[in-house]
């Protein structure tokens, strides 16, 4: 494969209580890409033999649980409730920095597939080079601390939309900036937290449209945040999707850590927060000394036939997957 399709940045998955299940990681191992699963001391030997036997193109690493313990938190709760996946992804951070690398991307271990949207067809993508592109764009700038992909389910295909969006929330799927100086904090809503940091420091923020990550809805995979978090501290009533209340909390840590421009509001069918972006409008993107090729540059990324079967299949397998069956 050419050097110039494959990420340049090593890719992280943190993970807890999902080792049947692997989503994120088998939709990267069927794009040939190598990654990381941060994992607790307590399950890495389980999520080793899960890799072997799932013949997942992963790496196991161990948490330093001291990433735990030193965790902002934002509460005063203290480590007698979980502090979410925030302190995996800070080792995460640091294991990129340890390893020489200026940027490294953190991702949510539910997605179960990734898009190219192009003239309104959003088209699954099965190419790494989905992820050179979005860190080639970013290298053109000096001022990017973080990007990634919108989610599928904001990008209607009826509506006209443009590549990316500046200055908004990074959610899920985040390619992140070393340097910058902050750090990953909040027991929830930990992406906008960081978001909103990076954002009020006066750097940019890029949410690509041109591709897409299909994550899984909260509180619809077993284990991780759905058992740690929404259904511990929700009522699960029969019948119904969400736990009543279980994202609450969440909201609310938003609305106390960044009360000039979060409020709670609800949608979905559950509480929800909603943020005002617009005090960021200003903040332009900087170009680097970069020179930029002329023409289209598709990374080898052609449509094939086929595509849209591959990953409804796939879809199909998340689903046996969280909900107790076999792959």
């Amino acid at each position: 494969m050419s050097s110039t399709l494959v990420p340049r940045f090593p890719l992280y998955v943190p993970t807890k209580g999902r080792a049947s299940y692997l989503i994120t990681s088998t939709y990267l191992t069927e794009m040939g890409v190598h990654h990381y699963l941060v994992v607790e001391p307590q399950e890495v030997e389980t999520y080793r033999e899960a890799v072997v036997k799932r013949r997942i193109d992963a790496t196991v690493l161990t948490l330093d649980m001291t990433f735990k313990e030193t965790y902002e938190l934002c509460d005063m709760h203290g480590l007698s409730k979980s502090t979410g996946p925030g302190p995996a992804r800070n080792f995460a951070w640091h294991h990129s920095m340890e390893a020489g690398h200026t940027h490294h991307w953190a991702m949510d271990d539910n997605i179960k597939g990734f898009y190219r949207l192009n003239h309104n067809n959003k088209v699954p993508c099965k190419s790494p080079a989905l992820w050179r592109a979005q860190e080639d764009f970013v290298l053109r700038y000096k001022n990017i601390a973080m990007n990634g992909p919108n989610y599928f389910m904001f990008a209607p295909k009826r509506t006209e939309l443009p590549p990316f969006v500046v200055n908004t929330r990074i959610y899920s799927c985040n390619l992140i900036r070393n340097d910058v100086g902050f750090r990953w904090r909040g027991r929830y809503n930990e992406d906008t937290i960081l978001s909103l940091d990076m954002l009020k420091a006066g750097w940019c923020t890029v949410q690509f449209y041109a591709f897409l990550q299909d994550k899984m809805q909260t509180q619809t995979a077993k284990g991780g945040n759905t058992a740690e978090f929404y259904h511990a501290e929700g009522k699960v009533v029969e019948g119904e999707k969400y736990a009543r209340n279980g994202t609450l909390a969440k909201s609310e840590m938003l609305v106390r850590v960044h009360p000039d421009v979060s409020r709670l509001k609800w949608k979905f069918q559950r509480v929800h927060h909603e943020v005002d972006y617009s005090s960021f409008k200003n903040q332009k993107l900087l170009r680097n000394d970069i020179p930029v090729p002329e023409g289209v540059n598709n990374y080898g990324m052609a449509l094939q036939q086929g595509a849209e079967q591959s990953t409804s299949s796939f879809t199909e397998l998340a689903k046996r997957l969280v909900e107790g069956g076999k792959p």
